[in-house]
């Protein structure tokens, strides 16, 4: 009996145990934390053996494959030891790929895949179509292969989980955009975290789709390199480049493969940023085979993202945002774009090699003060003092961080968690990060 081992027993590791548990392999799971309870559970009721606070080398040395969780660099002393045994090394999605037939709809992006996915699974589930949400999102994708049945699949897929896809294929691939982020995992090289996003590509044929941000200077000029297979799908702001998706007079339109047209203001999501989160998905729905009308119903009737912009309340005039998922600079800059009032941010936590200059200008024109959230501030300062805004130095959590944007910000004005930073300094994920920041808002 081949034997696997999964390295992390999170979502997508517990997964990928009852999946190779329930094909017949012999199946490990080993966890240097401690395992919640509830993937505990999952594996007992399908009698898997775990271990958690450790790794046993001799059990996982042993293996004959090892589907290791994203968490867990390549750069880890153990799984350097399985490389240098010549170990195979996979991740829980190429792992489900093997058992499923259905379509892949995949995406990735260094800002709004999120969004993206979670538009696209609600086109098609609002048309009647059989599928399931996964990757970084929803369940993960082999515990739905091995427990439920579904013709088409829409999967967040981060560039670490694309790190260690060999054999997967993405019927449709969707690239959002490529900005600096995640550098720390990549010896601070732009080009390894570029290399690894267009991973996705990896594996298509002429009868697939890729669909990507034509205005991304980074991916135009990748596309030179890749002798890609697959039916392009550019999309940008403006008709131009080629583009076969882009805002014209006031309407999304979409020209290829079937044309499509629907008025900017009837869309659920606002900003420049959601046009292409919303042109995006909607030439995804497009090439899938989905009617018109159903493509606009769900475009106009969309609910958002949780932690993304999310809207948490107003309090005597003040309105607070909550943009928790904003890990990265890019994504604040987003942020900050779309901000119509004057704000105070909320900004920090543990950086992963940022280049804060790239919203320098907007925090200008934008904030009115700033409130840097994190154990380590230093490199905020450094960035933002010069500014002459007032500013809030908090290290001890959420609470403090919310009363002390209060306390600065004027009625009229917006408070903007926003932080461009991963939450590990003080957060056990930038979920809690988020769910704390709308407690103590709803406190004040």
């Amino acid at each position: 009996m081949k034997k696997i081992v999964i390295l992390g027993a999170g979502e997508s590791g517990a997964g990928a145990a009852v999946l190779a548990k329930t094909k017949g392999y012999e199946t490990f799971v080993s966890d240097m934390s401690t395992i919640q309870n509830r993937y505990k559970e999952l594996l007992d009721k399908h009698d898997i053996a775990w271990e958690e606070g450790k790794h046993s080398e001799d059990l996982i040395l042993d293996a004959d494959e090892v589907i290791k969780s994203p968490g867990i660099p390549n750069d880890a002393p153990l799984v350097l030891k399985l490389q240098a045994q010549g170990t195979p090394i996979i991740s829980e999605i190429e792992f489900a790929g093997r058992y499923t037939n259905a379509k892949m709809i995949c995406i990735t992006g260094s800002n709004g895949k999120t969004t993206t996915t979670s538009l696209i699974y609600h086109i098609f589930k609002s048309a009647g179509l059989n599928v399931g949400l996964a990757g970084n999102i929803g369940n993960s994708l082999a515990l739905q292969v091995a427990l439920e049945d579904h013709d088409y699949y829409v999967i967040e897929l981060s560039s670490f989980q694309l790190d260690n896809m060999y054999q997967f294929r993405a019927n449709i691939a969707i690239l959002m955009n490529i900005t600096p982020d995640h550098l720390d995992r990549y010896d601070h090289s732009m080009q390894n975290y570029i290399d690894a996003k267009f991973r996705i590509t990896q594996n298509q044929t002429q009868d697939d789709a890729f669909i990507f941000w034509n205005d991304d200077p980074i991916i135009k000029q990748e596309l030179k390199k890749y002798g890609l297979q697959a039916h392009l799908y550019p999309f940008s702001a403006l008709k131009e480049n080629n583009s076969v998706a882009f805002l014209e007079d006031k309407e999304l339109k979409i020209t290829e493969p079937i044309a499509f047209n629907m008025e900017q203001e009837k869309l659920a999501l606002t900003g420049q940023h959601n046009l292409y989160n919303s042109l995006a998905a909607g030439i995804s729905a497009n090439v899938a085979g989905i009617t018109k009308d159903n493509i606009r119903k769900a475009l106009s009737d969309f609910q958002g993202v949780e932690h993304r912009l999310e809207k948490v309340a107003r309090v005597r005039g003040i309105d607070f945002i909550n943009d928790s998922k904003a890990t990265n600079v890019n994504s604040c800059w987003y942020a900050l774009q779309s901000m119509t009032t004057k704000t105070v941010l909320i900004i920090g936590g543990k950086d992963k090699g940022n280049d804060y200059s790239e919203i320098e200008d907007l925090v200008k024109k934008k904030c009115s003060a700033l409130v840097y959230l994190g154990l380590h501030n230093e490199k905020l300062h450094e960035s933002f003092d010069k500014l002459g805004l007032p500013v809030a130095d908090i290290q001890t959590g959420m609470k403090d961080a919310v009363e002390a944007a209060y306390k600065l910000a004027q009625k009229g004005e917006t408070v903007l968690l926003s932080p461009c930073c991963a939450s590990f300094d003080l957060f056990k994920s930038y979920e809690d990060r988020g769910e704390q920041f709308k407690k103590y808002v709803r406190e004040l």
